[in-house]
């Protein structure tokens, strides 16, 4: 039963990640799930759930880490080797068993899952609360926007 749900999982992706733009994809937004605490210009940030967090808020996640927090790369090898997030663990969102991979990782540790712009990881995120994983958190904008925001990437 969980292999046909997968399969219809796969079929959706398959057909809408024709593209990596933002606006062609729905993007999970839910700010009851990000918690987020000003005082004097500065926010401190926590991971939980499923939503969408700027660059700046997943830079402030990445600096006070929650445990045992993976920081996913759903892009290409080759636009992982032209620059990602430090630590970030690649599965790449366009391998024919990119599904299966997902459900090899433990769904019981929170997330921060970035590709070029939004849309591939924006799919993600629903894909994982599908398989039933309890927090992950898409960056707005992906590593485009986090480097607009001169958030430091990781060439190797």
């Amino acid at each position: 039963m969980r292999r046909i749900a997968l399969l219809l999982v796969i079929g959706t992706l398959v057909t809408s990640c024709g593209s990596d733009d933002p606006s062609s994809g729905e993007a999970n937004t839910s700010e009851a799930s990000v918690a987020a605490v000003s005082d004097a210009g500065t926010s401190a940030v926590t991971v939980g759930d499923f939503a969408t967090i700027s660059p700046q808020q997943a830079s402030a996640v990445m600096a006070a880490p929650p445990a045992d927090l993976v920081v996913l790369d759903v892009r290409t090898p080759e636009e992982y080797a032209e620059g990602h997030l430090d630590g970030a663990v690649l599965v790449d969102f366009y391998d024919a068993d990119f599904a299966d991979q997902l459900g090899q990782l433990d769904p019981e540790v929170p997330y921060l899952v970035y590709c070029r712009s939004g849309n591939r990881s924006g799919q993600t995120l629903t894909l994982m609360e599908q398989l039933g994983f309890s927090s992950a958190s898409d960056i707005d904008g992906g590593i485009v926007a986090w480097q607009d925001a001169d958030l430091p990437v990781v060439v190797e």
